[in-house]
């Protein structure tokens, strides 16, 4: 099993970084090759470039600059996503990475004729895991529809092997969380990544570090 790791949070010690080292943990746990991509810590580069835009359908070139990362993804059977959660959705941090990564030819195919919409390109990846923090509520933020959730487990979701298996985890209201329901949080984060790998869920041995 090969799982790829695509972290994205600005500050080292916040609670996303306990959740993933929680799952990178348990990964590791389960004889898992990992492989981590670490967005704020390598300075990736969310913007999609004019010069990029133009080559976006040219699928020799589309893939130069950001290469590894295509490599990485084109390696895995397990895709995980930890961040945290802003207006309700994704970083644009994240965000980028995915107009950028998850391009034409690697992750979906183009319509061939007319009428047609995308094909699904990453049947490659039998497993995806979504792992966020949120300071709305539970009640909030499906009120507003959620739509980090709807882009990562119904969109890229939808481009992953059929009938994928899929987790996903949040803890809401971060900002007033205790240290307790932060750990009792990340005992649901060990236990949904082992049953993303098809693991025998074990203690988590961490402490629960405030966002």
């Amino acid at each position: 099993m090969r799982a790829l790791v695509v972290y994205c949070h600005p500050k080292e010690g916040s609670f996303a970084s306990a959740v993933r080292d929680t799952v990178l943990a348990r990964l590791r746990a389960s004889g898992c090759e990992v492989r981590l991509r670490d967005l704020y810590a390598e300075s990736f580069q969310p913007v999609l470039t004019r010069s990029e835009w133009n080559d976006y359908l040219d699928c020799d070139k589309n893939r130069e600059p950001v290469d590894a990362h295509v490599s990485d993804l084109e390696w895995c059977d397990t895709l995980i996503f930890v961040y945290p959660t802003w207006w309700y959705g994704l970083p644009a941090m994240l965000k980028g990475w995915l107009d950028r990564v998850l391009l034409p030819d690697v992750a979906f195919l183009m319509p061939k004729e007319e009428g047609e919409t995308i094909r699904p390109g990453l049947h490659h990846i039998e497993r995806m895991g979504v792992f966020t923090t949120c300071g709305a509520s539970w009640w909030l933020t499906r009120l507003i529809g959620a739509p980090g959730r709807r882009t990562l487990m119904r969109g890229v979701g939808f481009l992953l092997k059929p009938r994928a298996r899929k987790v996903f985890a949040a803890t809401y209201l971060m900002d007033s969380a205790t240290e307790a329901q932060l750990t009792r949080h990340l005992d649901r984060v060990a236990a949904k990544t082992d049953r993303l790998v098809g693991a025998t869920a074990g203690p988590v041995l961490q402490s629960a570090p405030a966002e």
